[in-house]
């Protein structure tokens, strides 16, 4: 049986709240995905922060029970409940196979693995994680995890509320809570404006670079100069 569930204004982080779709509904899912489409097409970097949720089963019959998206604060967050949907959402499938988007989460390459098992496949992705290790590091692995606050104003470990290992042994399980409906959607939510934020950061960095160059380059050229 199909369900729609909407939440509006849940607090975020700071002033942030987010607008929540949590449904197995292909037509909403598909339609709130043709939104996210339109909004990305004018955007200059393509980022959709991603998160999945596991089903309770055990080996290789644990399956991914909920796949979160979002593409930003001012679009809502998709919750496609998988685990409960009769047939698959060709709209939701092709976003994720299509190359033009960077879907960004952390320690993703579980995610990966999990949506295989039923057919689906992320074409391009980065692990936060991975892509914003600390070279410099003190302990053994030091990931953007770690200092993702001084980054992103804390987004990642001040939204999120803790769920236990009871709870999150439920995410097949209808209906969720609200708690986990929160948990979710800022999974998602933090993903994408930590990678987005990080992405700005990177620009800058290889601009004021590129710029540094150029100058060298211009007092080289009038150092050679002859009068």
């Amino acid at each position: 049986m199909g369900f729609i569930k909407e939440f509006m204004e849940v607090e975020a982080h700071g002033n942030t709240k987010l607008h929540m779709i949590h449904t197995n509904d292909l037509h909403k899912a598909a339609s709130t995905i043709k939104q996210y489409e339109r909004h990305l097409q004018f955007e200059r970097h393509n980022i959709v922060g991603v998160d999945v949720e596991y089903s309770n089963d055990v080996g290789e019959d644990q399956k991914p029970a909920l796949v979160e998206l979002s593409v930003g604060k001012d679009h809502p967050v998709l919750l496609f409940q998988l685990s409960a949907a009769d047939k698959n959402c060709t709209r939701f499938d092709n976003i994720l196979a299509d190359p033009r988007y960077t879907f960004a989460g952390f320690s993703i390459d579980g995610n990966i693995e999990m949506l295989g098992r039923v057919g689906l496949e992320i074409a391009h992705f980065v692990d936060i994680q991975k892509e914003w290790w600390v070279p410099t590091a003190t302990k053994p692995l030091d990931t953007l995890g770690d200092v993702s606050g001084i980054l992103v104003h804390d987004y990642y470990n001040d939204m999120k509320k803790k769920l236990t290992n009871a709870e999150h042994k439920r995410w097949a399980c209808m209906p969720l809570s609200t708690r986990h409906i929160d948990y979710a959607a800022k999974d998602a939510y933090a993903a994408y404006e930590i990678w987005s934020r990080l992405t700005t950061i990177q620009e800058g960095l290889r601009r004021a670079k590129l710029e540094k160059e150029q100058s060298r380059k211009r007092a080289r050229s009038w150092g050679d100069y002859e009068y």
